[in-house]
């Protein structure tokens, strides 16, 4: 993973800048403090010997000079113009001509100002890559030889102790160029490294970010404060929490995350229970790790959503359900077939009596029964993965009613839809959706009475619901945990799988079908959907 390309310029231009203008600035900075510093002592302390004893003219001319050389170079630095290695080259260039002047007019290489030179060739080696230091060192070697020799024609100074200092000074610039082109070129690869490990660093720094957003476990980093530092997209998917809370208290998060915590801190024994945080429908189990020394600093949360997990689980038993169901079928049916046609031709001889015939309507009714379980059954083998498309509830819902009336042939009276909010939209499977509604319907209309009511809402976390109302005389309540159950049935001709399937087929959607009983007698059955936008 790599580094978009306004990082990779920015960085590329902090480089350019670290290794050739910032440094030029600080030498415009020493050149202007050096040309001022000559030129104050010069005129203020006009009686000296050692600044322009021999040419008092050419020193005061070359410090005000320089003096002025000094601003320009550094407008020039601030500007960017003309392009940096023209400015490095004349600069050093003009640096070691005034030097060399200046060692001229302060009596040649005994006025000690012919150090200045080392600086010089280090700086102008250290700025120019390559061999420019060697260059900018016989420049100034052959500058030396030319004010001594000049010095010697004017008949001025030692010509023994003045060629022998104005040779050692000659070597000493070239070892300080041999110093500044080994230590540039040291300079330059450290800087190419630093860089090539910045763009690792920065490239391992977005993975990472990257890995933590797309992970499908929800991540909260908390301080010792229980302050939100850090959390990823799944987490905020799961906590269903508003954007605006970002980088408040976990307690503004999840108050029962925020307890689990604080419980974790306070007693090592405490094991993380599953919750269902507001507005939602998740099943969460915390995990907690600390990422200091003590349990009461800066803590890891890991969030686990169960309810994937169940779905992922459905569909795995869905399969094996489908496999064993398949099989069984084949065993059942042949046999089941051969029984319901003997009881047929059994029911047609006109030598039974009552009590055969009685007999040969059981085979029949019971024949019908097993294979209306085998067919309830094989309907949950045939469940594959949902296919989720985007469903208006609120339309889909009239039309199945207007097809529900049709076909079965009830009054209009008997399946009454109520609709409180026009503007749900789903994300769920349409064939599993009618199986579900019609399933619910079925058993409304069978054992809750003749006035059947379909109420689409929403739930007071202002989750999408369907609630399927009956005024019959309810589940019994010893029977009310048992009824998703498969094959439980309180009625006789029932098969006791459709409630279950009806359950499954929900969960497959990551939707949730509840019961509860109806204050004043009846039933209600309650659809809520996760997967929905407003």
């Amino acid at each position: 993973m790599d580094l978009n390309p306004r990082d990779i310029a920015s960085l590329d231009a902090d480089r350019q800048d670290s290794l050739t203008w910032r440094p030029l600035r600080f030498l415009t900075l020493y050149r202007l403090t050096l040309a001022g510093l000559l030129t104050t002592l010069f005129f203020l302390l006009p009686s000296s010997q050692s600044l322009g004893a021999q040419s008092p003219w050419l020193f005061a001319i070359t410090c005000v000079a320089y003096l002025g050389f000094a601003l320009v170079a550094g407008f020039a630095a601030r500007l960017r113009r003309p392009r940096y290695g023209v400015q490095v080259f004349v600069q050093v260039l003009v640096d070691i001509i005034v030097v060399v002047l200046l060692m001229h007019a302060g009596g040649g290489v005994t006025s000690g100002l012919g150090i200045l030179l080392i600086l010089t060739v280090a700086v102008g080696g250290l700025l120019l890559p390559g061999q420019m230091a060697y260059f900018f060192a016989a420049v100034a070697t052959l500058a030396v030889l030319g004010e001594f020799s000049f010095s010697v024609l004017e008949g001025h100074g030692n010509y023994g102790e003045d060629f022998t200092r104005a040779g050692l000074l000659g070597a000493v610039l070239f070892t300080t160029a041999v110093i500044a082109h080994l230590l540039a070129k040291r300079i330059r690869e450290t800087e190419a490294l630093a860089e090539q490990r910045g763009v690792d660093l920065a490239n391992l720094s977005r993975l990472n970010e990257h890995v933590i957003q797309r992970l499908q476990s929800g991540i909260l980093v908390v301080d010792e404060y229980a302050q939100v530092r850090l959390m990823n997209d799944t987490a905020w998917v799961m906590l269903q929490a508003p954007r605006e809370l970002a980088g408040g208290q976990l307690q503004r998060f999840s108050p029962r995350l925020a307890q689990q915590l604080q419980d974790w801190r306070l007693n090592t024994n405490a094991t993380p229970e599953i919750f269902t945080p507001e507005h939602s429908q998740s099943n969460l189990v915390p995990r907690f790790t600390a990422l200091g020394k003590t349990r009461h600093g800066a803590t890891l949360i890991f969030l686990e959503d169960t309810t994937a997990l169940a779905q992922q689980a459905q569909q795995m038993k869905l399969a094996a359900l489908g496999r064993l169901t398949a099989s069984i079928a084949h065993e059942i049916r042949n046999p089941l077939g051969a029984i319901s046609h003997a009881g047929q031709l059994l029911a047609e001889s006109t030598h039974l009596d009552t009590g055969e015939q009685r007999l040969t309507e059981i085979i029949r009714s019971q024949s019908q029964r097993v294979n209306s379980i085998i067919e309830d059954v094989l309907q949950l083998s045939r469940r594959g993965e949902a296919h989720p498309k985007d469903l208006q509830l609120a339309s889909w819902l009239q039309d199945y009613v207007d097809e529900m009336i049709r076909t079965q042939n009830l009054a209009p009276d008997q399946l009454h839809l109520s609709i409180q909010h026009t503007d749900i939209s789903l994300h769920f499977d349409p064939g599993h959706l009618q199986q579900i509604v019609w399933n619910l319907t079925h058993n409304a209309l069978q054992h809750g009475g003749d006035q059947v009511e379909l109420r689409l809402g929403l739930t007071a976390a202002r989750l999408p619901c369907l609630d399927v109302l009956d005024r019959g005389p309810g589940v019994a309540t010893e029977a009310e945990s048992h009824i998703f159950e498969p094959f439980f049935t309180t009625a006789n001709s029932g098969t006791g799988l459709g409630l279950y399937l009806s359950r499954e087929l929900c969960e497959l959607n990551r939707a949730r079908l509840t019961y509860e009983p109806r204050a004043g007698g009846g039933s209600r059955f309650r659809i809520t959907f996760v997967q929905h936008s407003l």
